[in-house]
């Protein structure tokens, strides 16, 4: 008896420890075609390789964390579903995520195409037939069996968007008792998922670039009970749309799913922010538990990176526009940095609903001193508030940033900076104005007063937006009603949207009941004019999302996108 313990306990080690493990049970597997094999490409395209030695799909695990956090990350390659291409990626994943303490696990599905099936069938039946393994194998492995994750690129990610949204739809028939197996994941990170609207579903590029009253969104993708936290990744100029990615980024937010979207200006088909995808875990807790909130004023709070301060008002006496008596007198303050690594200028201003805005205030401050600290002069607004009576909300904070913007531009080289290099940043209603003054600066706001709004544009270089308000037809002058996902809405008709819109940043938290949706809309308009936007939203992140942040999350690092978004406009 007790030779058979141990030589059942030595069985139990070498299974924990085997590397590669094949899904399916000798002449069981579903849907068998010859002509498909499992095999990455650095072994398919070997010398020698034979597709006869390759017949069944598998899982590989690679070699346990030595800090192990208890979660599992199934890794799943891309390639059209012709191959599984991803060899370099795949190790990139595999390699990071163990130095995080995730277990992780390569799939290698069945390629290329199935016939007389849909082009993913296979694969997902391995898909969901590995989920099943992983969860099985998770106490032997050390995780938890509710900490399993994807990360796909392409087909690899359509695949991933299957099993986080339809694993309630079994793709086949049981085969054994591992299939009473639960094979839902708990989260996945989708790089540039392909095939996922109606226009290329069916394996090409999107027709019609996912755009079209006649395409929506896959409806292959089920979004059942079990659907999970998604971080989308994807490059707006890609061929395999983006478009898939908002839409289901949509349908999330209409569930209450918690989900991130990353949207990456100039870049084609490709994975892009894997920190986002770690900023992403971190913040929902997978890698471990989310660290104590700290108070992000309290990074940025020095101004020994700025050499003088000069503050002037924004109208001459007597010639404001629309001026009435119940609002603050509005200004501009000149923040010149000490070291001075660049000519471009940031404008910068608060919101508060166009009832207040407050220059110094965490939402200008913080940014004002990391902008000064990397040696760029910045320009903070004071427009005035609260709201004008007679008036859109949002009149005189738009005149007053008309006026800002040629002011700045007017004096830029007086102060030996470059007039042809000015962006404006707002947050809130701030965010509201920001899209303004990007989006219309063909549009007078008012008349001239003086040579300066005769001979000055207030055209800009590029715009940051930070979660903007009253941007969608449920939302005109409060929080968005239905969330911004409701059908019919649009965006409404303050931005002209003119031939001088400016390239554009945005970044939004995905539980802002001024929706994110806002953000994602402006996105979309963008994309289908051929002008740059680049979109960042906050998994678990409400309005104001910077006043406090848990360490290593998109929160607690977001004034780095905006640096990282002016490399090459300003830097």
């Amino acid at each position: 008896m007790k030779r058979t313990l141990v030589a059942l306990l030595l069985l139990v080690s070498l299974a924990a420890q085997a590397q590669k493990v094949y899904l399916w049970p000798k002449g069981q597997m579903p849907d068998a075609q010859a002509h498909q094999y499992a095999a990455m490409t650095d072994v398919s395209r070997a010398e020698g390789f034979n597709p006869a030695d390759y017949t069944i799909p598998y899982i590989d695990w690679l070699p346990a964390p030595k800090k192990p956090c208890g979660a599992c990350m199934i890794l799943i390659s891309g390639g059209a579903y012709n191959s599984t291409c991803d060899v370099s990626l795949v190790k990139m994943w595999g390699e990071e995520l163990t130095k995080l303490g995730v277990q992780c696990v390569n799939l290698v599905y069945r390629t290329p195409r199935p016939v007389g099936i849909p082009i993913y069938q296979s694969a997902w039946e391995d898909g969901q037939r590995a989920v099943r393994l992983v969860r099985a194998d998770a106490a032997k492995r050390g995780f938890d069996p509710e900490k399993i994750g994807v990360i796909g690129m392409s087909a690899g990610a359509h695949l991933g968007l299957l099993l986080a949204t339809s694993s309630l739809t079994s793709a086949y028939k049981p085969v054994d008792a591992l299939d009473e197996v639960s094979c839902h994941i708990n989260w996945a990170v989708l790089n540039a998922p392909a095939y996922a609207t109606t226009d290329g579903e069916t394996g090409t590029k999107a027709a019609r670039e996912g755009y079209g009253a006649d395409v929506a969104l896959s409806p292959v993708f089920q979004f059942d009970a079990n659907t999970c936290p998604i971080s989308f990744h994807h490059g707006q100029n890609d061929p395999y749309a983006p478009t898939g990615s908002t839409l289901a980024y949509r349908q999330l937010r209409r569930l209450g799913v918690p989900a991130e979207l990353h949207l990456y200006p100039g870049k084609k088909h490709g994975a892009f922010g894997f920190e986002r995808a770690v900023e992403f875990m971190t913040q929902m807790g997978f890698l471990g538990p989310v660290a104590p909130e700290e108070k992000l004023s309290g990074r940025f709070t020095s101004d020994e990176d700025r050499a003088r301060v000069v503050r002037q008002d924004l109208w001459p006496a007597g010639k404001m526009p629309d001026a009435q008596d119940h609002q603050c007198q509005p200004y501009l303050e000149w923040h010149f940095p000490k070291e001075l690594k660049t000519t471009a200028i940031q404008i910068i201003y608060s919101g508060g609903g166009y009832n207040h805005n407050n220059p110094d205030g965490f939402e200008v401050a913080p940014a004002r001193r990391y902008l000064n600290a990397k040696g760029m002069t910045v320009v903070t607004m004071k427009y005035r508030t609260p709201r004008p009576n007679g008036l859109a909300k949002h009149t005189s904070a738009w005149e007053d940033l008309q006026r800002a913007i040629r002011l700045v531009r007017s004096q830029a080289a007086s102060y030996g900076l470059d007039p042809d290099r000015i962006g404006i940043m707002g947050s809130s209603a701030g965010g509201h104005l920001t899209l303004m003054g990007t989006t219309s600066s063909r549009h007078k706001a008012y008349l001239p007063v003086d040579a300066v709004d005769k001979e000055v544009s207030c055209k800009v270089q590029w715009g940051i937006a930070i979660y903007p308000a009253y941007v969608l037809s449920d939302g005109v002058d409060w929080h968005n009603t239905t969330g911004g996902n409701a059908d019919g809405l649009t965006i409404v008709p303050d931005f002209s949207f003119d031939v001088d819109t400016a390239p554009l940043l945005e970044i939004h938290g995905d539980a802002d009941p001024w929706a994110t949706m806002n953000s994602v809309a402006v996105w979309n308009k963008m994309r289908s004019m051929g002008l740059d936007c680049e979109l960042h939203t906050l998994a678990l992140r409400v309005h104001c999302f910077q006043r406090q942040a848990s360490p290593g999350t998109g929160s607690y690092t977001w004034l780095d996108r905006i640096g990282e978004f002016l490399q090459g406009r300003a830097f």
